[in-house]
Formats: C-alpha cells, structure tokens, sequence
C-alpha cells in the first residue's frame, strides 16, 4: 500500500509544472495608459503557466476573443467583479478583453511560449473601435 502511495505521489510531481508562475493582471477603470485598461496589458508566460485576473476595481470581466485563440485552446469567460484565474497549456496568442469595455480598448494580450502558432491569425481578428487599434500595436510589439 506504502509503495503504491509514493508511486501516486511521484507520478502527481512528475505531471505538474515544476515551476508553474501565476501571473497577476489588474482590471482598472484607471491605469498608467488611460481609462479602462488591463495592467500589464500584454504578458508572456510559458505552458503551465497561470494569469489571474484581478477585479481590482468593479464592472469588468476577462474572456478570450474569438478569433484570437491557438487551435485547440479553450475559450473562457469570467464574471462582472470577480477575479478569474486562467491555466493556459497551448503555447500561441490570447487577445482577451473585458466585456462592458470592450469598444473602449479594454484589451490585452497574453503570449505563451512562441507566439508563431497563431499570430498571424490573431492580426487578421476583427475588433471594434479602440480595441482594433490597441491590438495592432501591442501584437506588432512582439
């Protein structure tokens, strides 16, 4: 039994990231670049890795956009005013934005691993007002 227990325990280790980050990002009705904003706006993390999204002030949300996921990547949604925190495993390009803000350029941008698998893609997304023009310039930045 005592063996079958450690070999549970040694496998549990070996399949978990070693040294799996979790990275915070602020969702603010005022941040360094202005209103409504994401802060940091743009986070590369690696496979395994971990963001949370912190409502730091009320009335936002975080989810993927459509059209701006790696293949086989699941979208997700939060809540208005609730933190949410997201596992992501496919390396590529997240665009994420908030919801209510939306239009207002309440996007960011979270890169995993190589970006290449999706990139191109992920310029080619169609989004609306101030949020098209905040995506251009933060994915020609990588």
């Amino acid at each position: 039994m005592k063996t079958l227990l450690l070999a549970a325990a040694a496998i549990a280790i070996a399949v978990l990231p070693a040294n799996a980050a979790d990275i915070q990002v602020k969702m603010l009705n005022k941040g360094a670049k202005g209103m409504m904003v994401f802060e940091p706006d743009l986070v590369k993390v690696q496979p395994g890795d971990t963001v949370t999204f912190v409502a730091t002030d009320p009335g936002h949300d975080a989810q993927s956009v459509p059209g701006m996921l790696p293949e086989g990547a699941q979208p997700f949604e939060g809540k208005i005013g609730k933190d949410l925190t997201v596992t992501f495993t496919q390396p590529g390009v997240y665009g994420v934005k908030c919801k209510p803000h939306y239009v207002m350029g309440m996007v960011g941008v979270v890169v995993v691993g190589d970006p290449s698998s999706n990139l191109e893609a992920a310029k080619q997304a169609k989004n609306p007002g101030k949020a098209g023009k905040l995506f251009t310039e933060l994915l020609g930045s990588l």
